[in-house]
């Protein structure tokens, strides 16, 4: 029964691309993949498609990249799928769309909801310090990822995972929840449930949220750099240029502070670059300074000490 189904898939970054293999190697492929149209992309910002239809195009499968929510109507009404499924496409879908499917329209989501609904739950949850969090496969509703529940599973997040790391992990188990959970929804085996009744929100996340205030602990910005790498980064000014920390850790300090400016960089023991915060040190272990390359500061430290002494802000 399972594949006689005619299953499109949404998507378009990463994410979105594991699970979509994960439904190919499984034999529950979709006959069509919709993806957001090519953009610039890379130091040189030529034209390129995403990877969700590159992975698409090499399993032979047929793209289509709608400019307009017009044209995606028009599109599922003439090919008529029993079964949407979306990971990550990046478009809120009307619900004419929605309705379409005999087996409606579902969604994998990074998040044990209702905690977490948005677009950005994987850096939320490493925000917030969080030890737990996970996949939901869910109902698509008009309300942002508000639909009734069909599976989830539970991850415990690993000490300093980054939002690649958590987020490559959740797609590669949100995939395999989901090619579980396909045929046994449209068998009529899985009976929805609702969210609970206290939903939590994320926010698209914009350049600006990656500002460090030095003022902060340093483990909050700790998990600021883990949460927000690559994007938007995690950045201060060193005068008017942008400092990026990739990876850091946290120095506590042995009497109350604290003792300087927050913000104020000294030089560490073991070669180290330390930043004073609100509470502790934060060790920078490695950065990229504005139109540099991304260095290690032992690496940093064998040419030059500039930083040390300076306050970014």
């Amino acid at each position: 029964m399972v594949n006689d189904l005619k299953i499109v898939f949404m998507g378009t970054p990463e994410f979105g691309a594991t699970i979509l293999l994960k439904m190919i190697n499984s034999d529950i492929s979709p006959f069509l993949v919709v993806t957001n149209p090519d953009k610039p992309a890379g130091r040189g910002k030529k034209i390129q498609q995403s990877i969700v239809a590159n992975v698409a195009s090499k399993s032979n499968i047929n793209v289509f990249k709608p400019q307009t929510m017009t044209e995606l109507e028009d599109k599922m009404k003439e090919v008529n799928p029993d079964l949407i499924v979306i990971a990550s496409y990046g478009k809120i879908i009307s619900k004419n769309i929605l309705d379409i499917p005999k087996y409606k329209t579902i969604n994998v989501h990074p998040s044990l909801l209702p905690q977490y609904r948005g677009p950005a739950p994987i850096q939320y949850a490493i925000l917030n310090n969080d030890k737990k969090t996970g996949v939901t496969i869910m109902l698509v509703e008009e309300e942002m990822d508000s639909g009734d529940i069909l599976k989830q599973e539970e991850v415990a997040l690993k000490n300093k995972t980054t939002y690649q790391e958590l987020s490559s992990e959740l797609a590669l188990i949100g995939g395999d929840l989901l090619v579980k959970t396909i045929p046994n929804w449209v068998s009529g085996k899985i009976q929805p449930k609702k969210q609970g009744p206290f939903p939590t929100y994320t926010k698209i996340l914009n350049r600006f949220d990656g500002r460090i205030d030095w003022k902060d602990p340093a483990e909050k910005i700790e998990r600021q750099i883990r949460a927000f790498n690559p994007w938007p980064g995690a950045y201060a000014y060193q005068k008017d240029k942008i400092i990026k920390v990739l990876d850091a850790d946290v120095l506590e300090q042995t009497r109350n502070g604290p003792f300087g400016t927050p913000g104020k960089v000294y030089l560490g023991s073991n070669e180290t670059i330390v930043v004073q915060t609100g509470k502790d040190f934060l060790v920078i272990k490695e950065f990229q300074l504005e139109g540099k390359k991304a260095m290690k500061t032992e690496e940093y430290l064998r040419g030059n000490n500039n930083l040390i002494g300076v306050v970014l802000k």
